[in-house]
């Protein structure tokens, strides 16, 4: 691990916070507010920020650490976009579909998570890519 990981670690999980926020805070945010009693109220969430501090910092050094194993020399900006649809195949998407087969979400707020959230995973992975480009490219 060096300074460069270290810098981009911290980028993925201050992005993957502000992502998070913009994409279920605010797009979706309606959306879960009308589900009433499915989701945590304000107060109780702002309780336990602490675990969403934690999982963001994890996201960021995981999302690091995963695309510096596998990137190439290439240019970044297909290897962003290559990376960040795979971590949406990976984990968004199976995860979203999972939770829909438990849980009583409406299908229309599902397929919102999945498309914003994939989309976040690839605005990511472009900015890992750049931050975590292999001089040789």
């Amino acid at each position: 691990m060096n300074m460069n990981f270290a810098i981009s670690a911290a980028v993925m999980a201050v992005m993957s916070l502000m992502l998070g926020f913009v994409v279920h805070g605010w797009l979706l945010g309606p959306d879960y507010k009308s589900l009433g009693a499915l989701f945590r109220a304000d107060e109780q969430q702002m309780n336990l920020f602490g675990f969403m501090i934690a999982a963001h910092v994890l996201i960021g050094v995981g999302f690091t650490w995963i695309y510096r194993m596998g990137r190439e020399a290439k240019p970044f900006l297909g290897q962003g976009v290559r990376f960040g649809l795979a971590v949406a195949v990976l984990g968004v998407i199976p995860t979203y579909l999972i939770y829909y087969a438990v849980q009583p979400m409406p299908g229309n707020v599902v397929a919102k998570q999945i498309v914003f959230d994939t989309i976040a995973m690839v605005v990511m992975g472009i900015v890992c890519a750049w931050i975590n480009q292999d001089k040789r490219a």
